[in-house]
């Protein structure tokens, strides 16, 4: 089967053909229809996340047909169209397991990291860790909803069990890519107020933010129009950790939802005062995913994508590093789905 291939971080995906995995107990095998493309895995290529399982075929937002099952599955079958996300497995006994934050759980495997991922024609997937996908959705769209879906709507969910009820929020989205697009619309859709911070000259960004329903997008060194309720980063820049405290009104909450982030900077004790609250995200759970995929088709979520073949993937990480496309890239490994080249409009 053809497949992009890490063979050592900060080098280029190479192309190879390689044989098609067996599922084991547990297992499915998946036929990759396509696979979003998000920032994580540039941190995986790039080297800023450590240990990679190496040669390594990243890609975690996969959505393919179950092509066969292994041993003891009965909880898909041949055919079944599924979505499979970072978090690719779990132990299952460990206290965070059965306490259902198994994202948390010490010996979590992620796919396209610690196992090869959908930048195949084929993978193997957990069972229990592989997502009925809402109908509604070709496979294109439904592709960014299995990463900056599931981790902006985990980050989302922990922002609002953190703060007092209320009918309307205000809420800061920091940096306006793949998971704020699509955290956007569902704010707006329960009623909150968006308020979108791009970087300095990003006017695109900020006019696909206003078209999605934000109140209003500037830059994020700037304090918005009002206090913000809380604010939930994206982009991985640890400086916008003080300049997001310094947006939120006392009692707010500052969520850094990215898996990786560069050193936030020191900060004035007064910045944080009058209970102010910085939090991470991690990954996600299984409750996430079947939350997120019940509420994405009555909002209804509506994914922009950019569509690269499988030989054009190191142009699409490229094109992400410099940010030089609206909402999400989608590799298209069944190239039947769509013309996908990048150059037509």
């Amino acid at each position: 089967m053809r497949a992009m291939i890490l063979q050592a971080p900060r080098q280029p995906l190479v192309e190879a053909d390689i044989p098609v995995p067996v599922p084991g107990p547990g297992q499915l095998l998946i036929k990759v229809a396509a696979c979003g493309l998000c920032r994580t895995d540039l941190h995986v290529v790039d080297g800023e996340l450590p240990h990679p399982k190496l040669p390594l075929v990243p890609g975690h937002q996969i959505v393919g047909r179950v092509a066969a099952l292994g041993p003891g599955v009965t909880s898909h079958a041949p055919g079944a169209r599924v979505g499979v996300p970072w978090l690719g497995g779990s132990c299952g006994c460990c206290r965070f397991c059965e306490e259902e934050r198994e994202n948390l759980c010490e010996q979590a495997r992620y796919t396209g990291y610690q196992q090869d991922g959908g930048f195949a024609e084929y993978c193997l997937a957990d069972a229990h860790y592989a997502f009925t996908l809402p109908a509604g959705f070709d496979d294109l769209q439904v592709a960014p909803l299995l990463c900056a879906g599931l981790i902006g709507y985990r980050a989302w969910r922990l922002t609002l069990e953190a703060l007092p009820p209320r009918r309307h929020y205000d809420i800061g989205l920091y940096g306006f890519g793949a998971a704020a697009h699509i955290l956007c619309q569902v704010a707006v859709h329960a009623g909150h107020r968006v308020h979108a911070f791009v970087r300095p000259g990003d006017a695109r960004s900020a006019a696909f933010a206003r078209r999605l329903g934000a109140v209003e997008a500037r830059q994020a060194d700037v304090l918005p129009v009002r206090p913000l309720d809380a604010a939930i980063i994206f982009a991985p820049a640890g400086e916008l950790v003080p300049a997001a405290l310094r947006a939120v009104d006392r009692g707010g909450i500052v969520v850094c939802a990215g898996i990786h982030m560069s050193d936030i900077p020191s900060f004035p004790y007064a910045d944080l005062w009058q209970e102010r609250q910085i939090r991470s995200v991690a990954n996600l759970t299984r409750r996430d995913g079947e939350e997120f995929l019940a509420l994405a088709p009555l909002v209804p979520v509506r994914t922009t994508v950019r569509p690269y073949t499988l030989a054009q993937v190191n142009r699409a990480l490229d094109d992400l590093r410099h940010g030089r496309f609206e909402g999400a890239a989608v590799v298209v490994v069944d190239e039947s789905l769509a013309d996908a080249n990048p150059d037509e409009e």
